[in-house]
């Protein structure tokens, strides 16, 4: 999957068509953006405490390297935003609205 990493305008028809309401769609979006931040919050903490000792000083935390490396990949990622809405677009979320009465 190739999300855009810079902010991209896309046409508001394309997002709201599974919903026939782009408030409800953009909801549906902002929840899978913040599933994809909870993963990727947990994989990076996991991947840094890797490196971590328990007796480092402050000059070992400035210049571990490996965290370092890791933490510039995590940045360099597109936003869970993007991701999100890359999902959507493709059809790749499913979504259920609760049953009315």
């Amino acid at each position: 999957m190739q999300a855009d990493k810079t902010t991209r305008t896309h046409n508001t028809n394309e997002i709201d068509a599974a919903t026939n309401n782009i408030y409800e769609a953009l909801t549906i979006i902002a929840k899978r953006a913040e599933q994809i931040n909870d993963t990727t919050r947990e994989e990076l903490h996991a991947k840094l405490e890797e490196f971590a000792s328990s007796t480092e000083s402050l000059e070992e935390i400035f210049e571990n390297k490996e965290q370092i490396e890791v933490s510039k990949f995590y940045e360099s990622l597109p936003k869970p935003t993007a991701l999100a809405m890359q999902e959507w677009l493709e059809n790749r979320i499913y979504f259920r609205k609760e049953e009315e009465k």
